[in-house]
């Protein structure tokens, strides 16, 4: 004990001998004696009846109350929405919290985190390199149904060993989830009637974005694909992220992992219990899920399905200065005298040729860009798109 402590100890040690020496003296004239006020006495006296010499030591200042202390009310919701919906962060929590209970007082996401931590429900993350992802291929995407997003998160085995392929689709701007079906190949034979229930439901969208594998795009001219020259006679402009840079689709890609763990870690026994696990998590996700990039609000209240209605698949129609030709049986074009080979998948369509110079075109499909006709040496050729 350091000497000052002990000095005054003693000090106190003696004014309380001195109290029981005289218990029936003047209690003022003590006090004055010993340089202390008569509360400070009183004090000294019942600290040292209840506590003995112990009490007499000084202690640090500890508040009775703590104002600003979370209610236990709302720190047992907090943990309690914690373990119902164990993948939401803190922002996730608050929305929930604000939205469920607007009776009670909701704390900062900062001291939902430090409950969190307190009652041992956060997880440690790993630390990644992280790459930013580029926005402007999304920036279009203003409205809902400007753009829809499709892929394939990875596929991975079920119980009873079979594969699932799970097929994702949506829309960019209000992160609404349309699909996500569970296939069991990742081809045009399987997906498409899923799209088209999307499409009946849902409208027509003016965009799809995907990758550049297939069922959505092939090693054909301009990668066209069954599926997307379908999308193209519905009025729907395929739109391809560049090879290798999947976060041009990050929106996509980011719904993924969330996805992942919260229908496949671990798989399910069979390919229906997998799709009732999916569908769950499309209720989830669409109607309750807080969405940071939507003020913490869940997606369908900002997804309207699309005016355009599904129609019958219907041939391009090309601007007034474009050159229309016919795509043969051979799937091939006639220019020149020379039949120049296109696509079989684009068999008794039309296509455009815009010209941009005296020996040169531009050759579409609908709004699709599919590569140039040049003439040299008074012979065509095709140059596809690099």
């Amino acid at each position: 004990m350091p000497w000052r402590e002990t000095e005054v100890v003693d000090e106190r040690v003696g004014f309380i001998a001195a109290v029981q020496q005289e218990p029936r003296g003047n209690f003022t004239r003590l006090c004055e004696r010993f340089g202390i006020s008569r509360e400070t006495g009183y004090k000294w006296v019942e600290r040292y009846e209840r506590q003995g010499p112990e009490g007499l030591l000084d202690r640090r200042p500890v508040p009775a109350s703590c104002p600003h202390r979370t209610p236990d009310a709302v720190e047992s919701r907090v943990v309690e929405l914690r373990k119902q919906w164990p993948y939401y962060g803190p922002k996730k929590l608050r929305a929930m919290l604000r939205e469920g209970a607007p009776e009670l007082e909701v704390p900062a996401a900062s001291t939902i985190g430090d409950i969190l931590d307190r009652n041992g429900l956060i997880r440690p993350r790993r630390v990644r390199l992280r790459v930013p992802p580029s926005s402007s291929p999304l920036a279009h995407a203003q409205e809902p149904n400007d753009v829809w997003c499709v892929d394939f998160k990875g596929h991975f085995a079920l119980g009873d060993g079979s594969r699932c392929y799970p097929l994702t689709i949506t829309d960019a701007a209000s992160r609404y989830l349309i699909k996500c079906e569970s296939v069991a190949q990742p081809d045009e034979v399987h997906c498409r009637p899923h799209f088209e229930r999307a499409f009946r439901e849902f409208g027509v969208p003016t965009r799809i974005r995907s990758d550049n594998g297939p069922p959505f795009a092939s090693k054909a001219l301009g990668g066209l694909s069954r599926l997307s020259v379908w999308w193209m006679q519905l009025g729907i402009e395929p739109e391809r992220i560049e090879p290798g840079k999947p976060q041009q689709n990050g929106r996509h890609e980011r719904f993924h992992l969330t996805l992942k763990q919260q229908t496949a870690s671990p798989p399910k026994s069979d390919a229906a219990e997998q799709q009732r696990a999916f569908d769950r998590f499309r209720h989830e996700y669409n109607d309750l899920r807080p969405h940071e990039a939507l003020s913490q609000t869940p997606p369908a209240r900002h997804y309207e399905p699309s005016l355009r209605p599904l129609r019958e698949p219907a041939a391009p129609h090309y601007d007034p200065d474009m050159s229309v030709r016919w795509v043969n049986t051979s799937g091939r074009i006639s220019m020149k005298g020379t039949m120049l080979p296109v696509a079989h998948l684009l068999t008794n369509q039309p296509v455009g040729l815009r010209q941009t110079d005296a020996d040169e075109w531009e050759l579409f499909y609908g709004p699709l860009l599919l590569g140039y006709v040049l003439v040299r040496n008074g012979k065509p050729r095709i140059e596809p798109l690099r």
